[in-house]
């Protein structure tokens, strides 16, 4: 008996291993997504530096900081995680949500996104089952998760996980895994130049940005994966919930008219639920509407 039969035929098997998965590659997110716009703030000041001159080239290199290093730590009083109080979630729990040296508030968000990462994973691969397609979802799932986080604290849609993900839709299309070349090139135009349309009619009408060149990619993303016949669905998932979402905020008062509220998160979530529900979506719309 193969992997691929042994799992088909035990999928509690499967489950628990994408779960345990999906914990391991959570927590490497809470990193991605805590780094990754510190890594790119320093090269951008580091090219205006060399671009205007106000620093000698020759000052020395920058600290060294990337994903791997420094190991990690208690921002506060700089204790080194150990290895039995970095596993997800249940270190969080054992340790109350605090350092084990200083006891400073450990953000329970850590917890959740190794939670949802867990969940999600288990979603994708419960709906496609051992197969080439849930591989390439799990890996999509894992990106949207980074991307939407990461846009949400600090309005910033990473090329370095946006665009090899674009890329890997586009290879994945030549093997019809969700969608074939055609439609998948066409869809990564479509979604790109829908959004770049709407973001220069915006600018030329209230002499505003509406939104970042972060989100023209992103929905270029899903063209690439899901097809051009998906963009119109997608792009009615996140267009409704993220302006009731502003509008709710807004007369909270929990947040200015003036002040942007990224879209990156709406779009994330609008294009999973699209790859794992979106033929389910459209037959319930088309039997609601009549047209079915």
């Amino acid at each position: 008996m193969d992997t691929l039969t042994l799992l088909e035929h035990h999928p509690v098997i499967l489950y628990v291993a994408t779960v345990l998965l999906g914990l391991v590659v959570g927590s490497f997110l809470n990193v991605v997504i805590l780094r990754l716009p510190r890594i790119m703030e320093a090269q951008w000041r580091q090219e205006c530096t060399e671009l205007l001159g106000t620093g000698a080239p020759n000052d020395g290199p920058p600290a060294r900081f990337s994903l791997a290093y420094p190991p990690s730590h208690c921002p506060v009083c700089e204790h080194r995680i150990r290895p039995w109080e970095n596993i997800p979630i249940l270190s969080w729990l054992l340790l109350r949500g605090r350092c084990s040296a200083c006891g400073t508030r450990i953000a329970p968000r850590y917890p959740l996104v190794e939670a949802a990462t867990a969940f999600l994973s288990w979603v994708a691969v419960w709906h496609f089952g051992p197969s080439w397609q849930a591989a390439a979802a799990l890996v999509l799932t894992w990106g949207l998760v980074a991307l939407a986080v990461i846009d949400f604290d600090t309005q910033l849609l990473p090329d370095g996980i946006t665009l090899p993900l674009l890329w890997v839709g586009l290879f994945l299309s030549l093997f019809g895994v969700f969608t074939d070349s055609s439609s998948a090139i066409l869809g990564a135009v479509c979604g790109y130049m829908s959004l770049w349309l709407v973001f220069h009619l915006f600018r030329l009408l209230t002499g505003k940005e509406g939104m970042g060149h972060g989100d023209f990619k992103l929905l270029a993303l899903f063209g690439a994966w899901l097809g051009w016949a998906a963009l119109p669905q997608i792009i009615l998932l996140s267009a409704i919930p993220g302006a009731v979402f502003g509008v709710g905020l807004i007369l909270s008062g929990r947040q200015d008219s003036q002040t942007p509220i990224p879209f990156g998160p709406f779009l994330a979530i609008a294009g999973w639920a699209s790859l794992i529900w979106g033929q389910g979506i459209n037959a319930a719309y088309l039997q609601w509407s009549g047209l079915g």
